[in-house]
Formats: structure tokens, sequence, C-alpha cells
């Protein structure tokens, strides 16, 4: 396998790995802050973030189509029609955040499955409510990530996001402490803040789309376009299972932390300590996903579709490789990492014990991302929506709750029911093991097959 190919992974993937860490800084902001504050607030910090990220995530994703798209245009030198998805993308995101905007404004259904405190469930609604003000921007700023990371021009977003970050903890002090003459809102201020910060990344993105001589050959602001019936059906129709996969994908995990919250603020906040960490180490192996993703979309795009299987190879024995080395690291520093982020000695204990869960569960969630990513590279997003619907939501969560809430008979294993949330973390772990292996073998059977890839 060519060495020039694990370079080309490395130079797209680098700069998109400091980019979606920044981003999942902000969380781990958040939820440090939140627990320094109190542990009410950390709870329903955690709580409001898992069910804001199972709705937008969800419809982020359905914006993701464009990366394929434009990949493919690019491979195939037709830059000038790239700006055209643009535009139409642009116009779903301003839809899919008005929708978004008013299911977390009225967040019932979610509510009443968690059965939470009444502090911690005002501290949850209060988050949502807040969080809502900063979704078109979020989502708009998806678009130009999805644009300029199909177009090999990653490095921007990287800069956008680290902006955001570093505006983050002053954003934070200032409403969740009441500075400047600012309420004091404590974990509420947390979703404050994400929302300044995603009105910023947004204008400043699009305001360097329009005056960066490179963003030129694309023609996005070339004229105005109106919704087109016949391209945003393109879009919608890769992009709703890629939408609903993260939906699956992220609801699992969203209704194992509420399942987790009836067990107390303790369970709910190593939890969070535990998924905050957890979707810190996966922004390794979904930068490669996506680097690899976009290099076998310019190669189809080419018809080099040797190069487009050599690509989606590298990338899972790249992904596989460093998750190897992370998981080692985190295994053998659970509890220091439980120390950062919580001074509660039994906080501390619980997501100390759960934080070596992770590490397996790093494994398995590093291989089934390249995976996944290398065959939305290819347009493929069906199988994959199917495949996560029976892991995820039938091993993982089903077996999850079965474990962790019921008192399943699992003595053969030496395993006590209920066990909690490490039950929880059990079978998030089988189900990944399961989505990976048959997401990677559906990778094998397409890149086999020139045609699949048209």
């Amino acid at each position: 396998m060519s060495k020039s190919v694990y370079r080309e992974i490395f130079r797209l993937g680098w700069p998109v790995f400091i980019g979606q860490v920044a981003v999942v800084a902000n969380g781990v902001i958040d939820t440090i802050m939140a627990g320094r504050y109190s542990t009410v607030d950390l709870a329903g910090v955690g709580v409001g973030a898992a069910i804001y990220f199972s709705i937008f995530i969800a419809l982020m994703g359905v914006l993701l189509a464009l990366t394929p798209i434009a990949s493919q245009l690019y491979g195939a030198n037709r830059y000038a029609e790239i700006g055209e998805e643009v535009r139409q993308s642009a116009w779903l995101a301003v839809g899919l955040g008005a929708a978004c905007f008013a299911l977390l404004r009225y967040p019932d259904l979610y509510m009443a499955l968690t059965r939470l405190p009444p502090e911690v469930e005002e501290r949850a609604r209060g988050y949502l409510a807040a969080a809502s003000w900063g979704v078109p921007a979020a989502l708009l700023f998806r678009v130009f990530y999805g644009f300029s990371t199909a177009v090999s021009r990653p490095r921007v977003v990287m800069a956008l996001n680290l902006i955001g970050l570093a505006i983050k903890v002053p954003l934070n002090l200032v409403f969740m402490y009441g500075q400047l003459g600012a309420p004091e809102l404590g974990g509420v201020g947390c979703a404050v803040s994400s929302s300044v910060i995603a009105w910023v990344s947004c204008l400043l993105a699009w305001g360097w789309c329009y005056l960066e001589p490179g963003y030129r050959r694309y023609h996005v602001y070339v004229r105005w376009s109106w919704p087109d019936a016949r391209r945003l059906g393109h879009i919608v129709s890769l992009g709703l299972p890629i939408g609903l996969t993260f939906f699956i994908d992220v609801t699992g995990f969203t209704f194992m932390a509420l399942f987790i919250a009836r067990l107390g603020a303790l369970n709910s906040a190593a939890h969070q300590i535990a998924g905050n960490f957890a979707a810190l180490m996966f922004m390794l192996p979904l930068a490669l996903g996506n680097a690899s993703s976009v290099l076998v979309g310019h190669a189809i795009g080419a018809r080099q579709f040797a190069r487009a299987r050599t690509t989606g190879l590298a990338g899972l024995s790249v992904g596989l490789g460093c998750a190897l080395t992370v998981a080692a690291l985190v295994s053998v520093s659970a509890e220091r990492i439980a120390a950062f982020y919580t001074s509660d000695r039994e906080v501390q204990a619980l997501a100390g014990a759960l934080l070596a869960f992770v590490a397996v569960y790093h494994v398995f969630d590093a291989i089934q991302a390249v995976a996944v990513n290398v065959l939305r590279g290819y347009k493929r997003a069906v199988v994959p929506m199917v495949i996560y619907a029976v892991a995820l939501w039938g091993v993982g969560l089903g077996g999850g709750y079965a474990i962790g809430l019921t008192a399943v008979d699992l003595s053969w294993f030496g395993i006590p029911t209920p066990w909690g949330a490490r039950g929880f973390w059990l079978a998030a772990i089988a189900s990944l093991a399961l989505a990976g292996s048959l997401v990677t073998l559906y990778f094998a059977y397409v890149s086999r097959n020139p045609d699949s890839a048209i």
C-alpha cells in the first residue's frame, strides 16, 4: 500500500482532528465548569447536552450529504457545480434549523423518559432553551464545514473552531457566574455561551468564503438560488439515511444517559464524565474517517476505483492502530482522568470504573467510525443505517436496559444484575463490536464492485 495514501489521510485528517477536538473541548469545559459549580448543575448540563445532541446531530447528519457529493464533483474537476450544491444545502440547513429550534423548546417527551429530580430537570430545560438560539448558525456552519472538507480546505474550519474554543471559558464565566452585568445562570450559562460561539463561527466562516480567493472557483456567491426540489431531493435521499444513522447512534447514547439518570445524580454525573471523555477520544477516528471519506470521493469522482479501495483500507488500518494506543493509555489513567473532571470522591470512583469500559468501547468505536465514513464516500448510507438500528438500539440500548436496570441472570459471567451504569457500557461495547464488523464487511463488498461506487 502506497505511503502517499497514508500521507494524504494525515494531511487532511490532522486539521479535522484538531478542529473536532476544539468542538468537543467546549463540552469538556462545560462538564468541568458545571461540575465545579454543583453536582446538580453537572447532571442538568449532562442530560440537557445529551438531548440537544440527539436532535441536533441527527439533523446535521442530513447536511453531511454535501461532503460526498462535493468531493466526487471535486475529483471529477467539476468545480463550478459545487456552488449550487452548497446553496441548496444552505436552504436545507435553514429548514432543519427551524425544526430543531422547535424540538429543543418543547422537550417534554424526553423529560418524561428521564424521571429527573425537579431541580435537575429545571437545569436541563433551561439548557435546551438557551441552546436553541444557536442552532440555525450551527447548522449553517456545518454546511461550510462539509463544503470546505470536501474541497480539501479543512484548515479554515480548524481555525474557526479554535477561535470558538478560545472564547469559551471567558463566556462561560460571564454567563455562569454573572460577570460584566450578566445574570448568574449556572449550568444554563454553558448553553448561552455555546449559542454565542455558534453565531460568531457562522458569520466568520461565510465571510471568509466570500473574501478568500481560493473559494471563488466553486461559484458559491456567483448568483442567488431559490430552493430546487430536484437538487434538494438528491441531497436528502443521501443525507436522510446518514442523518438517521446519526440519530440511531446518538439516541442510543442519549437514552443510555436518560436511563442512567434514573439511578440518581451520582450515576448521571459519573456517566457524563465517561461519555464526555469517550466523545473526546472519538475525534481521532472521526477525523481519520472524514479524511478517508473525502479521498475516497475524490478517487471515485476521477473513476479510480482501485485507489478508492486502497484509501479505505489504509484509513481502517490507521484508525485501528491509533485506537489501540489510545485505549491502552486510558486504561492505565482512568482514575486520574476522573479526578480531573470533579473533586467529588464518589463521582470520581464510579467515573474511573466506567472509563475502563470506555477504553474497550473506543477500539470498536474507531473501527465503525472509519468504515461508515468511507462508505459515505461511496454514497452508501442505507445499509449502514439498518446495521446501526439493529446493533445500537437492539443490542446496545436494549441490552443495556436489561442488564443495567433489570435483574437479568448473568451469574455465569460473574456479572451482578442490575449492574447500573456498568451494564449499559458493557452492552454498548457489544453493540459497537457488531456494528463495526458488519459495516467493515459491507465496505469490503462495495469496494470490490466498481459499479456500486457510481
